[in-house]
């Protein structure tokens, strides 16, 4: 029986597994670099260990540093939540050697389907579908153009050995291609260390969705239905909702039985996702497993009541899963939104630096995943994401104007935020009827992007909102006592509409 849990990582993904290990009375031990000396995760765990300096490369990615300190500290299992080592089976591996429950699949999962290339010819002997493609790894500049002429335009190029973007590039004629190819590999051998890529056709108005699937050491294999996952910036998720606008009982009765033959395939333990590409004709290719938990898992959890965390602790316990395929069914419609400390309006510049003011939604069916407080300073060093605004509802039109409410609530000052741009999705027509694809941000760039023509141009706004912080922390001090002639709340107020602006 698991007792004391490590987990390596770091920000929302570390507090909200921390959570479900307090609920089942497991003790966690937060692991922390330089720059997380004072995170929320380090606060909210039963212990905490030091693991190096800022960057990743020194602290978060160095296994034996990880591995030291689950030893140091007693620790039973490691959970690695996602990104960082996650997805690294010599990780997997090493944990395991030393006599340390890993949390997650074996390291021969992790290396079958962290490859793309062999996880192509695994799904097909499984007959699960895939986009056409190549099915061996290409490290020649010409061998790739003579197959990317031979598959014809458009075609992406996509890293072998990594995912979440990187090493990825969308050809649509031949002029571009070499330039491309060149940048691709670059990139994936700066991400990964391998500079191998895979070409696969490209979809010219696909919809991405995942499926989840939990699988135990017994042989039990159950999918918890699908999630749409198609609005996306720079090939990264930014909002997903469940059910999919687009599906049909039929289809994800076969879809579902698809990613259960997947994670059968390799023999998987614990929870994974099977992500499908889907046409405009509901035709579904397999795109890629991904054998970890995934930053959307809340919107699953909200709809089928299992706490996804808790079910990876007893798998990895050794316990078989307490739920039967006819045991899940979706109630409602949930929403996520990943809150970024970026800038939009500047390609998405990430904004770090220190949190001055923040206000979270809050109420009926109203759930935030994160890790930033009042004075907390967002590093330069990691991934921007600073939280995720979940709403549920019963129906999607009622999740819809949940979310644009709980958005308007959502106030963080002394940083750029994705809030306002996210707000803009909620409200564009395509989005609201359930019909779009992963070209959404493309397709209403001027909505998204532009002036908003229902809010008069401020010249001046920041100097009235200095003058305004000015009023709010000198209050007056007047004759040995605070006069406060105008209330916080109306100033915080005047000021959050005009920021706005």
């Amino acid at each position: 029986m698991i007792t004391k849990i490590l987990i390596a990582n770091r920000g929302e993904i570390a507090v909200r597994i921390i959570r479900s290990c307090r609920e089942m009375g497991i003790r966690t031990v937060a692991v922390f670099s330089d720059a997380d000396r004072k995170s929320l995760h380090v606060r909210y765990a039963d212990e905490a260990v030091h693991i190096g300096p800022s960057p990743s490369t020194e602290s978060y990615l160095v296994k034996e540093k990880i591995i030291k300190a689950a030893k140091v500290t007693g620790a039973d299992a490691i959970h690695p939540g996602y990104g960082f080592l996650s997805e690294n089976a010599e990780f997997a591996e090493l944990v395991r050697n030393e006599g340390i429950i890993f949390i997650g699949p074996s390291a021969e999962s992790i290396r079958l389907m962290g490859d793309k290339i062999s996880a192509r010819r695994i799904m097909t002997k499984a007959g699960v579908p895939v986009v056409p493609g190549t099915r061996r790894k290409i490290t020649d500049d010409d061998k790739a153009l003579k197959v990317i002429k031979r598959i014809g335009y458009p075609v992406i190029i996509k890293a072998s050995a990594g995912g979440g973007g990187k090493g990825m590039r969308l050809v649509y004629k031949e002029s571009e291609s070499l330039k491309a190819l060149k940048s691709a590999r670059s990139e994936a051998k700066a991400s990964f260390g391998d500079d191998a890529v895979y070409i696969e056709k490209y979809l010219t108005s696909p919809h991405h969705i995942e499926f989840q699937v939990l699988a135990d050491r017994h042989g039990n294999i159950i999918h918890l239905c699908e999630r749409e996952c198609s609005i996306q910036r720079r090939h990264q998720k930014i909002v997903e909702e469940t059910p999919s606008p687009v599906m049909t009982e039929e289809l994800r009765k076969e879809m579902g039985e698809k990613a259960i033959a997947a994670a059968r395939s390799v023999n998987y333990e614990g929870a994974g996702t099977i992500e499908f590409l889907v046409d405009d004709n509901l035709n579904y290719y397999f795109l890629e497993m991904n054998t970890r938990l995934q930053v959307e898992h809340p919107i699953t959890e909200s709809v089928t009541g299992v706490d996804l965390v808790k079910e990876q602790i007893r798998i990895a316990s050794g316990e078989k899963l307490a739920y039967r395929q006819e045991d899940i069914y979706q109630d409602g419609h949930a929403i996520e939104c990943r809150i970024y400390a970026e800038d939009p309006e500047n390609n998405f510049m990430p904004s770090p630096g220190i949190i001055k003011k923040i206000t979270e939604p809050m109420g009926l069916g109203v759930r935030t995943d994160g890790y930033v407080y009042e004075g907390y300073e967002i590093p330069v060093h990691y991934d921007p994401m600073i939280s995720k605004l979940i709403t549920w509802a019963k129906t999607r039109n009622e999740a819809i104007t949940r979310m644009q409410r709980s958005l308007g609530e959502y106030y963080i000052m002394g940083i750029r935020t994705s809030i306002d741009f996210l707000k803009r999705i909620m409200e564009i027509p395509e989005f609201v009827n359930g019909q779009y694809d992963t070209h959404f941000i493309d397709n209403h760039r001027k909505k998204l992007f532009g002036p908003c023509d229902d809010v008069p141009e401020i010249e001046d706004m920041a100097m009235i909102v200095a003058f305004m912080e000015f009023m709010e922390n000198s209050n007056s001090k007047k004759n040995g006592f605070t006069s406060q002639s105008v209330s916080n709340w109306k100033i915080q107020n005047r000021k959050k509409n005009l920021t706005r602006q």
